[in-house]
């Protein structure tokens, strides 16, 4: 018995519309969106009267994020928006990209903040980004 394969990863968010148009424009495409509720699902996750809309992205390559809004109980943010990268927990998502100028580009004009970029010796260009509600999206372009 082992892992087959990485899923999703889960990030919970108030705006859902706004995280969900960022995901878009950097390249996922929207599998589908559902609002769940009840006690099967409150149980499952461990809290009492559920009520969420869940919008599931994928990359072209199969990877994927869930976006949960919650309705009720009313969402909790942990921190501030603008943690900074040593801050214990889940700290970004990276993304291997073909176009990083464009790409940047694109997400600033849909109000992503540039955190910083760098080349890694000769072989990626990265950067960093900060989108809708604080989350951080690295952007790996390979060179050669």
């Amino acid at each position: 018995m082992s892992i087959t394969r990485m899923d999703n990863v889960l990030i919970v968010v108030d705006d859902l519309e706004a995280v969900k148009a960022f995901f878009i424009a950097l390249g996922l495409k929207l599998e589908g969106q559902t609002t769940v509720e009840g006690p099967s699902v409150g149980s499952l996750i461990g809290l009492a009267n559920v009520r969420a809309t869940l919008a599931m992205l994928r990359t072209p390559d199969g990877q994927g994020i869930e976006l949960d809004k919650f309705h009720t109980p009313d969402p909790i943010r942990f921190g501030p928006v603008d943690t900074p990268m040593n801050a214990l927990g889940l700290r970004r998502i990276m993304f291997a990209v073909d176009d990083i100028d464009g790409l940047v580009a694109r997400l600033q004009a849909h109000g992503a903040e540039l955190i910083g970029q760098m080349q890694y010796e000769q072989a990626y260009r990265l950067a960093y980004m900060r989108g809708p509600e604080g989350i951080i999206v690295a952007l790996a372009e390979q060179l050669g």
